[in-house]
């Protein structure tokens, strides 16, 4: 029972979500929002797929390189094929691909241990982690001046008094961290030992063996994301000249949409069209954006995870 909630109620949150905020439009915007998305250019969408299915090999070549740390030295055939299958599971049950994976893996190259395995994708999620925190340290770095003139009419005037309230807040802050610190409570435990595997984690990636490589790969899959993004913002006239800022951003409020419920389902194109929104980019072109972007990369994921599921078991016939 415990497990069905937690695959329906991310759907069900994902669809009222949804519901509630197109039904607050007017039949002369959804005509609007459906004759955006006809007139795209969906050459920049089919560029998009591509990129998207570049990612996820990239991301089994990446894996490689933690699988030959345990000394492993997997197809790579199989590598691709797992990765595709994940990609699909954790579309229909949350964090379930990565023991699909793992266990795939394990299931059709020999000598190769489940558990080990699933600690590298562990790992692997640590580096994604990390990098999906620095984009939003770009985020809020591309955004300082919008934040400037948020705080400026806040900060006092007087220098004493600023240096007393950024006294107050290190001290307040002092006193909470040593609070969690020394706190037994179930919930803070749980975040101290997430948070202590989270920086562990890094730790061993960066002792790892061709730890540049890995880091590298990293860095271009998560590249990719933001080019498979920021590409179908040419698809409309009113979103093709938007900044870097906008992008990130946007990407940002994307990103954390497919956190929320399963793959983003109903959360994502909101939360993109309310950023986009922060941008002068009207309300419908931001909902047909984020509607055809989240729909033609969850058919990609949706295809090449069938694929890779019925590929898996004919490749290893033998």
């Amino acid at each position: 029972m415990k497990k069905a909630l937690k695959i329906i109620l991310p759907l069900l949150l994902g669809a009222g979500i949804l519901y509630y905020y197109m039904s607050g439009f007017t039949d002369k915007q959804l005509h609007e929002i459906i004759e955006s998305i006809k007139h795209a250019e969906f050459k920049w969408v089919f560029l998009s797929l591509f990129l998207g299915l570049l990612s996820h090999i990239i991301r089994a070549y990446r894996w490689d390189y933690l699988l030959d740390t345990l000394s492993y030295h997997p197809r790579k055939t199989n590598l691709i094929l797992t990765v595709g299958l994940s990609y699909l599971l954790n579309l229909v049950i949350p964090r379930a691909g990565e023991v699909g994976r793992a266990a795939s893996l394990s299931k059709y190259e020999k000598g190769i241990s489940f558990d080990k395995t699933f600690g590298t994708i562990v790992a692997e999620r640590i580096a994604d982690i990390f990098f999906l925190l620095l984009f939003i340290g770009l985020a809020f770095f591309f955004q300082f001046d919008l934040i400037y003139e948020m705080l400026a009419p806040k900060i006092p005037k007087n220098p004493i008094w600023l240096i007393g309230e950024l006294l107050a807040i290190a001290i307040v802050f002092y006193l909470i961290f040593q609070w969690l610190k020394k706190s037994n409570n179930i919930i803070i435990v749980k975040i101290k030992n997430f948070v202590l595997g989270l920086l562990k984690g890094m730790a061993s990636i960066l002792k790892m063996p061709h730890k540049w490589w890995f880091i590298l790969q990293t860095a271009i899959i998560w590249l990719l994301y933001v080019a498979m993004f920021w590409v179908v913002l040419f698809a409309f006239p009113e979103t093709k000249n938007l900044g870097i800022d906008a992008v990130l951003v946007s990407f940002i409020a994307g990103s954390i949409a497919m956190v929320i419920s399963n793959g983003g389902f109903g959360v994502y194109p909101v939360f993109v069209a309310e950023a986009l929104a922060l941008y002068g980019v009207s309300i419908e072109t931001g909902t047909a954006f984020g509607l055809l972007m989240w729909t033609t990369q969850t058919l990609l994921v949706i295809i090449f995870g069938l694929l890779c599921m019925l590929a898996l078991p004919i490749y290893n016939k033998d």
